[in-house]
Order: C-alpha cells, then sequence, then structure tokens
C-alpha cells in the first residue's frame, strides 16, 4: 500500500501544524518540515519540541526565507523534498501541502486511491499556448531574469524589467525544456522524485534560470516532471481542491463547506480558514476514519464559478429575505424631501413627526451613521441602502408598522427620487429652496475638499460662483425630471405661503401646516 511522504511548507500557526503532522503520522505516512526562516523563532522552537521525537517527521537541516513569487519557495521545497527522500526510503509517494490544507478524505481512501494508477499527478499545460495565466505579465516571467518581488519592490522590478527590454536583453528558455505551468500543489512517485533530484544536480545551468524567473514554483517542477515522465505517466492534475479568484487570489473554505469538501474528486484541500474550527475537527476525524464510502458529484468547481457570477451580476443561489420584492408597497405614502442644507432637511422632518406623526428618517441613503434599526445587515453600509433602496423602505414601513414616512434625500440623488418615484406606492418629492450666502458656500468648499484653510480669498472667490452654480443646476435637473408629485417651499417666502403649499402637499390641515412652517429656526444656519 502506498505511503506517502507530505512534504509540509508552512510560516505560521505551529498549534495547527503540530495537529497536522500528529494526523499525518498517526496514519502511518510522513512529514517533511520546511519552516519559513522569517517566522517567530519561538514559533520553530514549538515545532522542534512537539515533533523533534516523532520518527514519522524531519526537518530541514536550512531553513530560508521565502517570498510569494520567488525562488525561494522552489529552494525550500526541493529542501524538504531530499530530507523525504533521505530520512524515509520506504515513501512511495510524495505529496506538496501547505499549513492551509486538509484531508476531504480519509487516509484509506487516499492511498488507495494512489495505489490504482502508477502515475503522477501534477498539472502542467504549455506555458505559452494555454490560457493558465489570467492576469499579469507571462512570457516576461521567463524571458527577462527578475531579481526582485513584484509584491514588495513594485518600482524595482517594472524597472529592472523594462531596462532589460530596452537593452534587449532578453534570454532564451534553457534548450531542450518546453517550458510548462501549474499549481504547485502536486503528488509523485518516489522514482519520478529522484528522476528531479538526479536533473537538478546534473543540470546547475536549468536551476540558475529558474532562480531568475517570477513565480518558478508554478514553472519548474511542472516543467522539469513532464521532460523526465512519459506523458502516459502523468495526470495533468492536482489532488488539493483550490480555487482563484478572478483577480488571482485563492478562495477560502469554511465550517459550512464540509458536504461541499468531501464530495469532490480530491484528497485534499486549500484554503482553510484558521477561523474553521468545526470544519478542521471534521477534516481532521476524517483523516482517520476507516470503511466510509466517498459519493463524488465533483460540482465544486462548477458551483463556486457560478455563483460568483452571479454575484457578480447581483443574483445569488438564492435570494436574500429583502430582495424578494421590489416595492416599497402598493398602499404606502412615502413623502422625499429633499434640500442642500441638511440641517433644515432634517428639522422639517422632525417637526412633521412631532406635529402630524409621521415617521421620519434622517439621509438614510447619504449618512452612514443615519440611526436605523437592525435590519438583517442590510442597514450596515450606505452600499447596500442604496443596491437595495426600495427593500430597505419596505423593511422600515414594516418595522414601524406604518403606511406613512417621510426621508431626507440629497438634491445630486436624482437617480433615486427617479426610482422611488417609478414605484407603486404614492411618492411625494418635496424640494426645500433654500438661500446661500457665500459664508455657507465658502463652508460647504472647505467640507467637500474644494478649498482648504490656506485656500488664498482670490482663489475662493472664483469657487464659490461655481459652487453656487452646482447648487441651482442640481435643483434644476429635479424640476426638470417632471416628478407626477413635487413641491417646494422656499426659505424667501412667509410661513403662511408655505403651510398652504405644504397642506394641499401633505392633504393635513392648515393650521397642522403652519405650526410646521411657522417653527423659527427652521431655515437658520
Amino acid at each position: 500500500m502506498a505511503k506517502i511522504a507530505f512534504i509540509l511548507l508552512c510560516h505560521k500557526d505551529p498549534v495547527g501544524i503540530i495537529a497536522q503532522a500528529r494526523r499525518l503520522t498517526a496514519s502511518g505516512d510522513c512529514v517533511a518540515i520546511h519552516f519559513d526562516r522569517r517566522a517567530r523563532p519561538e514559533d520553530y522552537d514549538m515545532l522542534r519540541r512537539e515533533l523533534g521525537a516523532n520518527p514519522g517527521v524531519v526537518f530541514t537541516k536550512k531553513r530560508l526565507k521565502c517570498g510569494w513569487g520567488e525562488y525561494s519557495l522552489v529552494d525550500a521545497t526541493l529542501q524538504a523534498v531530499r530530507a523525504a527522500f533521505a530520512a524515509f526510503p520506504d515513501a512511495t509517494h510524495f505529496y506538496m501541502l501547505s499549513g492551509d490544507c486538509m484531508p476531504i478524505k480519509s487516509a484509506e481512501y487516499a492511498k488507495t486511491f494512489l495505489d490504482r494508477d502508477d502515475v503522477d499527478y501534477i498539472e502542467s499545460f504549455d506555458f505559452f499556448k494555454s490560457s493558465w495565466i489570467k492576469t499579469g505579465i507571462k512570457e516576461e516571467r521567463l524571458i527577462y531574469r527578475h531579481y526582485f518581488n513584484e509584491r514588495t519592490q513594485k518600482w524595482l522590478f517594472y524597472a529592472s524589467m523594462g531596462l532589460q527590454e530596452r537593452l534587449g536583453l532578453a534570454r532564451q528558455v534553457p534548450a531542450g525544456l518546453d517550458i510548462q505551468i501549474g499549481s504547485q500543489w502536486w503528488a509523485l512517485r518516489r522514482g519520478t522524485v529522484q528522476k528531479v533530484l538526479n536533473y537538478c544536480d546534473a543540470n546547475p545551468a536549468v536551476l540558475r534560470f529558474f532562480a531568475t524567473t517570477w513565480i518558478p514554483d508554478e514553472t519548474m517542477f511542472q516543467t522539469l516532471v513532464r521532460h523526465l515522465v512519459p506523458d502516459a505517466e502523468i495526470r495533468t492534475r492536482t489532488l488539493t481542491f483550490l480555487m482563484f479568484s478572478d483577480y488571482g487570489l485563492p478562495l477560502t473554505f469554511y465550517n459550512d463547506h464540509f458536504d461541499l469538501l468531501v464530495s469532490q474528486d480530491y484528497l485534499f484541500a486549500r484554503k482553510i480558514s484558521p477561523q474553521a474550527l468545526e470544519l478542521k475537527q471534521q477534516l481532521g476525524d476524517l483523516w482517520a476514519e476507516e470503511g466510509r464510502t466517498f459519493h463524488i458529484s465533483n460540482e465544486g468547481r462548477t458551483l463556486l464559478t457560478f455563483l460568483r457570477q452571479r454575484g457578480r451580476i447581483g443574483r445569488r443561489f438564492a435570494p436574500r429575505f429583502w430582495e424578494t420584492e421590489s416595492s416599497i408597497g402598493r398602499d404606502r405614502q412615502l413623502t422625499i424631501v429633499v434640500c442642500k442644507k441638511w440641517h433644515v432637511a432634517k428639522r422639517l422632518v422632525d417637526r412633521i413627526e412631532e406635529v402630524l406623526g409621521i415617521k421620519g428618517v434622517h439621509y438614510l441613503f447619504n449618512e452612514a451613521d443615519s440611526p436605523l434599526p437592525a435590519l438583517g445587515g442590510i442597514e450596515t453600509t450606505l452600499a447596500k441602502r442604496t443596491r437595495h433602496r426600495r427593500a430597505l423602505v419596505r423593511m422600515l414601513f414594516d418595522y414601524w408598522n406604518t403606511d406613512r414616512m417621510v426621508v431626507c434625500l440629497d438634491p445630486s440623488n436624482l437617480d433615486l427620487m427617479q426610482d422611488f418615484a417609478s414605484d407603486k406606492g404614492l411618492i411625494r418629492i418635496l424640494e426645500l429652496e433654500c438661500e446661500f450666502n457665500d459664508d455657507y458656500l465658502q463652508g460647504h468648499a472647505l467640507r467637500v475638499g474644494l478649498a482648504g484653510e490656506g485656500t488664498p480669498a482670490e482663489t475662493m472667490a472664483r469657487i464659490l460662483p461655481t459652487v453656487r452654480y452646482d447648487f441651482r443646476f442640481e435643483s434644476d435637473r429635479i424640476r426638470d425630471a417632471g416628478f407626477a408629485r413635487y413641491r417646494r417651499l422656499r426659505q424667501k417666502h412667509d410661513p403662511a405661503r408655505n403651510a398652504r403649499v405644504l397642506a394641499e402637499f401633505l392633504s393635513v390641515p392648515e393650521e397642522k401646516a403652519l405650526e410646521i412652517t411657522s417653527t423659527h429656526y427652521l431655515f437658520m444656519d
């Protein structure tokens, strides 16, 4: 039966690594550990203390400081492979893992799987012809020498590459090698590992080539295995279930992914969230099980891709409860108070609530801290509120058990007004036309970043007319939109005149409306 030497590259979570190593060796397998030299010394000391006496565990003689995309990851892998090859002569297979990986099958199943076919499992697609690389540079990874890390030394990375391009310093791929690319998470037979190690010892020039390529852990082993092993003995796939986003970032699995993971045609999965303690416990127990039958559906990649695409267009696995209805309600009345001076609109809404008993809400689509009840998460961000605006308002109607509500909107939110105006409910739009003196305009310019405390007076004099025109433009757009139920209250009109407009607009007695418009501080700055 297969005996697996796990090649474990890790840099954190010593407690999890100890548990992982004990779990894997308990099944009769073995582990070679490379622990990043950048990690805390006390973490490495813990590993040596807890695992040093375990005959199924070996540590690399040399520890390297590893960086994403660098040859150091390949070098660390070679260090661990050499250690495992020497320490475990009875190991039949070598399986690459990280500290974020967990088994999604039993050890019994995994060994039976590896014994079934005398092959290697490693992704190896033609580097130049395949579409494996989704974003970023491609052939530049190989033909230029990379001495800097693109993630931590971005300017130097691209400056060096650009200089080589201008000087015509592109290099050739080592003769006889067809460069391949694929996942770094492979499972190789002992004979294949020996061939790779012998080739590396005999061809230092090839190692020097890969040492200055970018992300060589996706190309070196993939290329050498394809070069040294007959195609019929290679399965171009990984046995570790992993997925990447469209931006090249690995997806993470959580507690509710257990059923999905164990039904996939893979032996391990990454990345498992460090917080998914329940999932880790389940998968750890699973590795030790015997006699378990696994029903393989293998829909994981298709399902997760489908969900990601539906999310991108606003359609998910199932609609959230706030997405099942698109109207605030046919019999409900929503009054939208529009004003550039937010404090004025808030005063009016508060007075309407006091005098008429109509529930009022301030700038819920403009102010993140506008007080709202807990509504299942839809209220947590301005982006969510705006995206699900009708549902949010409908839920507020339900929460307060009312059919009439008043909300505030900034005049710039014409799209929201138009959307609400097209609803089945009764929608009214009330604009408050305020006077804007130079002091207010200057304060607005400071608040929105158009000017600073040190802005010269002559510059401010040029800014203020622009701000004033912008306010007027927003108001004109609202009037030109042709809303069926639109009225204006004007600061320059007396309370009685504004009361007549408000009474007719809200269908309330004029004396009640006058009580509201007579508020002496209503339009004060």
